[in-house]
C-alpha cells in the first residue's frame, strides 16, 4: 500500500499535536524525532529516532502516535525505532528553539561542536532565556532531565535549564 499524499500530509499535521512529556511546548515534530512515514501492505509505519539511547519518553511517544492515528481512523499502525543516524539537536526546528526559550529553557547552541558541557568548563555563550544575557555559567551538568544542564545567569541571577547540544 502506498500512503496517499492526502493521508501522508494529514499524519504529519497530527504529529504537531503530540507533545513531548518533558517539555510540553514542543511536539514530536519540533524535536525532529519523526524520521519517516511509509507503508507495508495495509499498515502505516512510523519511524522515530530517540533523542538519546534509553530516553524514557520513547515508549510514551509510540503510544501517543498510535492513539492519535487511531483517533483519526488510521487503525493499522506500527512504530519502529531507528538509531541510525543518531538524533542530534540540529534536528530541533527553529519554532522549537523559540518555544524552548519562551518556556524558560535555553535552546542548544546552534552548530556547536563544543562538547565542553561534558566537562567542567561548560558550554560557552549560553544565552539566558529570561534576560537574554550571555553572561552565564554552568552550575551542574545534571539538570531537571538527562538532556539538560543547570545554568545561572550572572546578570539577572536566575537559574535556568540549558538543553544540551548533542
Amino acid at each position: 500500500m502506498v500512503v496517499a499524499e492526502k493521508t501522508y500530509k494529514h499524519i504529519w499535521k497530527l504529529f504537531e499535536q503530540i507533545p513531548d512529556p518533558e517539555i510540553p511546548v514542543l511536539s514530536i515534530l519540533d524535536l525532529g524525532i519523526v524520521r519517516r512515514i511509509t507503508s507495508e501492505d495495509d499498515t502505516i509505519v512510523i519511524t522515530i529516532t530517540p533523542t538519546y539511547s534509553g530516553c524514557p519518553a520513547m515508549n510514551l511517544f509510540e503510544e501517543d502516535i498510535i492513539a492519535k492515528l487511531k483517533e483519526n481512523n488510521i487503525m493499522n499502525v506500527r512504530v519502529e525505532m531507528t538509531y541510525d543516524p543518531p538524533w542530534t539537536t540540529a534536528w530541533i526546528t527553529d519554532k522549537a528553539r523559540k518555544g524552548l526559550e519562551d518556556y524558560g529553557i535555553a535552546p542548544p547552541v546552534r552548530g556547536s561542536q563544543d562538547k565542553g558541557e561534558l566537562f567542567k568548563e561548560g558550554v560557552k555563550n549560553v544565552r539566558c532565556p529570561l534576560c537574554k544575557s550571555t553572561n552565564t555559567k554552568v552550575i551542574s551538568q545534571f539538570g531537571s532531565t538527562a538532556c539538560k544542564a543547570l545554568y545561572k545567569c550572572e546578570d539577572c541571577l536566575e537559574p535556568f535549564d540549558y538543553f544540551k547540544c548533542i
